[in-house]
């Protein structure tokens, strides 16, 4: 059973009694679809929502593509990073300086929430 964020609950593959195996074969696979495409949906609107802090966006946004926020301040694919996670360009170069400086603020922000 796949968890639905958006509903807070599961749904389970839709049952099929038609009996032919290559008719629920294949109705398995649009559905396994369906949820993969529904995953990446959530994914791109978790990219640029504001309740996600400029560096989750940018993790949300460097796992989607399988690449690492580059390192240089000028490189050009901050441009593209800032307008798919719509961020300011000096909130992604915020973010290059928080990660080259080692400072990890969300595992500090986590550590003084479990402390409270």
């Amino acid at each position: 059973m796949a968890f639905n964020p958006l509903t807070g609950g599961g749904h389970r593959e839709p049952a099929v009694a038609s009996g032919d195996w290559t008719t629920d074969h294949w109705t398995r696979i649009a559905f396994q679809k369906s949820q993969r495409l529904e995953r990446k949906r959530q994914e791109l609107r978790e990219q640029v929502s504001a309740r996600n802090t400029p560096a989750e966006r940018i993790r949300i946004w460097e796992r989607r593509h399988g690449l690492t926020l580059p390192r240089d301040s000028n490189h050009k694919l901050l441009a593209v990073v800032a307008a798919a996670t719509d961020l300011a360009l000096q909130e992604v170069h915020e973010e290059q300086r928080r990660r080259s400086s080692g400072l990890n603020t969300d595992s500090v922000d986590a550590s003084i929430a479990v402390n409270e």
